[in-house]
């Protein structure tokens, strides 16, 4: 009797520190991804690196089919981005290729094997150039118009060869080098983009994958809306998305989870000349919304001229100027708070916020490392 008990507490001692053991790595591999402007005024070295895991630089522009930087001041910034490894030896820095504006040839350079050659080698040979730790791929957007993108019915397939290709070049570079460089995209956080890639396939050759869970209401549209909600509202009234949607989307196409990275804003959206019904929310505008940083957001409610409204149903805060007639939809630290318990509780990769810059007291960074590290 005194044996089997002693087995039985034995077992559970084990057992506990396995479990113990799995908590921890995955804590450890859980990621907080800070993307740095290139072109905002602002010093990279400022950077806490204490608080992140990766840190991706944009942009980097695609010339007759080569990456390459075009700022004068990219230099000193990746300079500056790597002399955080003194702080955090273990953050890996990576570069981000094409965003908004420099996605328009994308389709062009993925459409043809040679093209698709010359376009991953030149991104090797611009990480190795600076030593950076991987590549980050943001186009948007493959099959669907953004900016002033060329764009295909093919870039479906050819998106997913274009990763290949880049991944097929780092494996080359890491059987040199003994290192393992990563590989990840910043995705589009609605159903579109689902339909325009093929992710299922394409995700063995990532890392992981950065969706951008924001501008769900955007500078296109002249209708306010909650622009990085967490569920859907129950004021919706236009079939806007939502974050959870997004990710219940992603994991139903086959993407592993703790390859999904959540993308939270640092920044607000701004409409101008709003419909007063229902304190501006889910009304039209005479303006897009405009991209206005957390920082200029803080300053804005301290003119008080605002009520500070909080959304139940889609956990969002939203402000509302009733005088100028001004609505923002924003993130605050408690909504940072839930999408670091849903990033948990859903068990995926991690998170990812975009810009630095815009959180310039580091109020919303603070709030995003403390929630992700209970």
């Amino acid at each position: 009797m005194k044996l089997s008990l002693y087995i039985v507490i034995i077992s559970c001692f084990f057992a506990c520190s396995t479990l113990e053991t799995k908590k921890k790595s995955k804590a450890e591999d859980t990621k907080i991804i800070g993307y740095v402007a290139g072109y905002e005024d602002f010093d990279p070295a400022k950077v806490d690196a204490t608080k992140l895991t990766h840190v991706n630089y944009a942009f980097a522009n695609i010339v007759n089919g080569n990456v390459q930087f075009e700022l004068a001041t990219d230099d000193a910034k990746i300079k500056a981005l790597m002399g955080l490894k003194k702080q955090n030896p273990s953050l890996k820095v990576l570069f981000s290729i094409g965003g908004w504006v420099w996605s328009d040839q994308f389709s062009n350079v993925a459409a043809y094997q040679n093209s698709r050659e010359q376009f991953a080698k030149s991104a090797v040979l611009l990480m190795k150039k600076y030593g950076f730790d991987g590549i980050d791929i943001d186009w948007e957007f493959p099959g669907q118009r953004a900016e002033d993108n060329v764009f295909r019915p093919s870039d479906k397939e050819n998106f997913t060869l274009l990763l290949a290709e880049l991944r097929k070049q780092l494996e080359i570079q890491t059987t040199s080098d003994k290192v393992h460089y990563l590989l990840s995209i910043a995705s589009g956080a609605d159903q579109n983009y689902l339909d325009h890639t093929d992710l299922k396939a394409a995700q063995k050759y990532l890392d992981y994958i950065n969706i951008m869970g924001y501008d769900f209401y955007n500078g296109w549209m002249y209708q306010t809306g909650h622009h990085a909600n967490l569920n859907a509202s129950k004021f919706e009234k236009f079939g806007g998305d939502n974050l959870t949607k997004t990710v219940d989307a992603y994991l139903k196409t086959g993407i592993t989870a703790d390859k999904i990275v959540v993308g939270i804003p640092f920044y607000g959206r701004k409409w101008a000349k709003v419909n007063p019904e229902n304190n501006g929310l889910y009304q039209s505008a005479q303006t897009g919304a405009e991209i206005i940083a957390y920082w200029k957001i803080k300053e804005e409610i301290a003119t008080g001229k605002y009520k500070q409204l909080y959304d139940e149903s889609a956990k969002a805060s939203y402000l509302w100027n009733e005088k100028e007639g001004i609505f923002i939809s924003y993130e605050t630290p408690n909504e940072i708070e839930l999408k670091a318990n849903f990033i948990k509780t859903k068990g995926l990769g991690g998170a990812m916020f975009w810009e630095y810059s815009l959180d310039n007291k580091q109020e919303l960074l603070n709030t995003l490392f403390e929630s992700m590290k209970k």
